[in-house]
């Protein structure tokens, strides 16, 4: 069911260990693939992101400028209403689009479809943080011109962007117009046959409130008419040309222009500098976010383009320093794909603080710019380790969201906190409530994240002051929504819930929600123990914020304690819920391959009734919870669910390569990362266009952090079991642990571990104990005695 291809061909972008460069182009490949060269080629910073369009503006699929949480709401629809269904959705707005210049040479358009081009190179610069683009083309009347690019979004100035323009006539005189855009356009229209698409709106979404225009600067200001987001936006240049230049300039409620024309002579250049800068607020004085706007173009200017582009450099080698994860493989595409993988987690954490990660990041619309469970389940995990800050800043925001959770579950007729399945503003946005509100594992996801933070980083001050509360809500909602059931010996069951797989919904006793539910009550009551013996005045304050009663940690204790976990003896599995071993499994055989993913092409019902699982459940438990499970306990698991697995979400190869490490599938666990690794650079799932999959990208660092290098961190304990695929050679990353940093290399026969930052820590490799410290900084252990033995052997 994994359908591999690769796109695009590999003489066009050649494998580079530090970029994705296009060396040529082809015409009608740039029409084909216009929309994969957007996503490819996006820049982002967290905060604003915008997709890889040329600065000519054609060929286009969709032009996108995104900020991170800027979204209007929007009115969800029913053919039938029920309860409690949300009324209210929310959808991330396409801003103002910046990054046009358009070219005319003797009143000709350069469109690149249509050109005699010379030479071509485009390249994302990961380690410049860049998009570059190197042009040479010949117009009908035989005169050569040269185009050079460079584009950024800042990290150090999460408003602002910037693009550095430098035209050559390189043979003969040319007359030029370079016309520079800031232009809002309507929303696009929605393919509404796909569910994972974005919602469309119907009339003037971006309300103007003002402009502000003076020489070659412009500023645009708009509201929303429900969210009450008040956005501005703005464009300024700075010219130095080898001719006389006129420029023009003209701005109105949805268009800022700036026309510069001169001729070129041979030999000539012009080079312009053009700044962008976006900020929102809420209720905000458009007055004032003009102003904000202003400033951060002042101060561009006065830094100009070169040390913007030199502090951008310096941003994106400190990521790398930090978050680096090198191998060495007989493929020479490997590291390529593995540190766009990597680049693109930057580019939508790295300044996203005070906001989530959307599902595809700032690089499309699809999912309509939701934040998801994805976050942490796939993407803290790399921030814990490589950001902790930023993992802080993500678990924050759901704190900042908790009274709406509360708000939540009152509304399902529940103690404690829901919090949605999909959001931006921390109030569901899902219209589909089977996979969606139904999905209370959630929950107990957000509390797993938390912990792992707490316990790697050793932030017990977030524990006691935002943490607890969470835990504690969260821990009310399990108590109330199960129940100990008489027909099951006195077991706490919970029933009504969709579990990770979303082609199985509605269930009693998903094991992977009891898991984790358990997990959550568990650490809820540990935590306010912990509190009250040690941190006494954190204690009182959470008892004051959520009105705890003193017997309820002891009652989160038993329900974890009695918590119903399905087992079939026969088997020797565990059922993914109550009755999923009683339905029919689905024909694999008989479902053609142009069927997938099946949420296109069947009726949830028909998938309800059979044994067909969407993406990892009860292996995800597998690997999340991996101490609570014997290694045969989980070959067997894997055995039965691997092949009823379809892999229609990105969420789940990464998870299947983790667990088929372990358990000694080496052929299978490659095959899964190389699938996992290239599933967007490749377009492996057919949609690369509407998006970068961001939690996809996560679980390739867990494939390798937790699969290859197998790492484990339960409660603490750091443990390595490292196993490299044949076709590597080495493995080298970084983790920072509660402030210190060490260094990981692998090999095929060692492991070395090396302190690099801090007074020093414990670890373990394998059962051997690894004490680093100033005095010894390195210790290098031998790797062998794979758990697994080969693919052939295991059941």
């Amino acid at each position: 069911m994994l359908r591999p291809r690769l796109i695009p061909p590999v003489d066009i972008f050649p494998p580079n260990p530090w970029a994705i460069e296009a060396v040529r182009y082809d015409g009608r490949m740039a029409r084909e693939l216009t929309g994969q060269a957007e996503t490819m080629f996006a820049l982002s910073n967290g905060y604003l992101g915008m997709r890889g369009v040329t600065e000519e503006g054609s060929p286009v699929r969709e032009a996108g400028t995104y900020l991170n949480g800027f979204y209007e709401n929007r009115p969800i629809s029913y053919g039938e209403r029920a309860y409690g269904f949300p009324t209210v959705g929310q959808s991330i707005l396409n801003c103002p689009d910046g990054t046009v210049m358009k070219l005319f040479v003797d009143d000709e358009p350069l469109i690149l479809p249509d050109a005699e081009i010379l030479s071509y190179r485009r390249i994302l610069d990961f380690r410049g943080g860049t998009l570059n683009r190197d042009v040479r083309w010949v117009t009908p009347s035989g005169k050569r011109l040269h185009l050079r690019t460079t584009r950024l979004v800042s990290l150090a100035h999460r408003h602002l962007a910037a693009i550095a323009y430098e035209l050559t006539a390189e043979n003969a005189a040319a007359e030029v117009v370079i016309t520079s855009e800031l232009r809002n356009d309507q929303p696009l229209a929605t393919d509404t046959s796909d569910p994972r698409m974005a919602e469309g709106f119907v009339g003037r979404v971006l309300q103007p409130t003002g402009t502000r225009s003076e020489a070659l600067r412009a500023i645009l200001s708009y509201r929303t008419g429900s969210s009450g987001l008040v956005l501005g936006c703005g464009m300024d240049h700075v010219v130095e040309a080898d001719c006389a230049l006129a420029a023009q300039a003209g701005c109105d409620d949805d268009l800022a222009t700036v026309v510069f024309r001169g001729v070129l002579a041979p030999g000539r250049t012009i080079r312009i500098h053009k700044y962008l800068s976006y900020h929102y607020a809420s209720g905000a004085d458009p007055a004032e976010i003009r102003s904000q706007v202003a400033w951060t173009l002042d101060r561009a200017v006065e830094s100009g383009f070169p040390a913007i582009l030199a502090r951008q450099g310096q941003e994106t080698a400190r990521f790398w320093e930090r978050a680096d994860v090198t191998v060495e493989s007989v493929n020479p595409r490997s590291q390529q794909v593995i540190r766009w993988n990597l680049f693109q987690l930057m580019q939508a954490s790295e300044r996203a603080e005070g906001h989530g990660i959307a599902a595809r990041g700032l690089t499309g619309r699809t999912y309509e710019g939701h934040y998801f469970w994805d976050t942490e389940i796939y993407v803290l995990p790399f921030l814990i380790y490589t950001n902790p800050p930023m993992a802080r800043s993500l678990l924050k925001v759901r704190y900042d969201m908790l009274d709406s959770a509360r708000a939540r579950a009152r509304e399902l007729g529940q103690r404690g906190a829901t919090f949605p399945w999909r959001t931006i503003n921390g109030e569901e946005a899902s219209a589909y409530y089977a996979a969606g509100t139904a999905q209370y594992h959630i929950n107990a996801d957000i509390a797993y994240a938390l912990r792992k933070y707490v316990e790697v980083s050793g932030d017990v001050d977030f524990l006691c002051r935002y943490g607890a509360e969470i835990l504690v809500e969260t821990a009310r909602l399990w108590c109330d929504l199960g129940f100990f059931s008489d027909r099951m010996d006195g077991r706490f069951c919970i029933h009504g819930v969709t579990g990770p797989d979303e082609y199985t919904a509605i269930v009693n006793n998903n094991c992977f929600t009891n898991l984790m539910a358990r997990e959550n009550m568990r650490y809820a009551a540990e935590t306010v123990r912990m509190l009250k013996r040690d941190y006494p005045d954190s204690f009182d304050a959470l008892v004051r914020r959520t009105h705890l009663d003193a017997d309820e940690p002891e009652a989160w204790d038993q329900a974890a304690e009695r918590m119903y976990l399905p087992y079939d003896e026969r088997l020797k599995v565990h059922p993914q819920d109550d009755a999923f071993l009683d339905l029919e499994k689905w024909d694999f055989a008989a479902t053609p391959e142009d069927h997938y993913p099946l949420l296109l092409h069947y009726h949830p019902l028909n998938l309800y009734r059979s044994q067909v699982i969407k993406q990892a459940d009860t292996v995800l438990a597998l690997f999340l919870l991996s101490e609570q499970f014997t290694l045969e306990a989980k070959r067997r698991n894997f055995a039965y669910y691997d092949p009823l697995t379809t892999h229609d979400s990105s969420l789940s190869v990464c998870i299947q390569s983790i667990v088929a490490n372990e358990i000694g599938l080496r052929d299978k666990a490659i095959h899964y990362f190389n699938f996992a690794v290239a599933m967007d650079i490749s377009d492996l799932g057919g949609n690369m266009m509407h998006g970068a999959h961001i939690a996809a990208m996560g679980g390739t660092w867990l494939a390798m952090i937790y699969g290859f290098a197998g790492m484990r961190d339960a409660h603490g304990r750091l443990t390595f079991n490292p196993c490299l695929p044949e076709a590597w050679t080495r493995l080298g990353f970084c983790l920072q642990v509660r402030g210190q940093t060490i260094r990981i290399e692998i090999t095929h026969s060692t492991a070395t571990y090396g302190l690099v930052a801090g007074a020093g820590l414990t670890l373990w490799h394998g059962e051997d104990c690894v004490r680093l410290s100033e005095a010894t900084p390195s210790v290098t252990k031998p790797v062998g005695g794979a758990a697994g033995g080969a693919d052939a052997s295991a059941p």
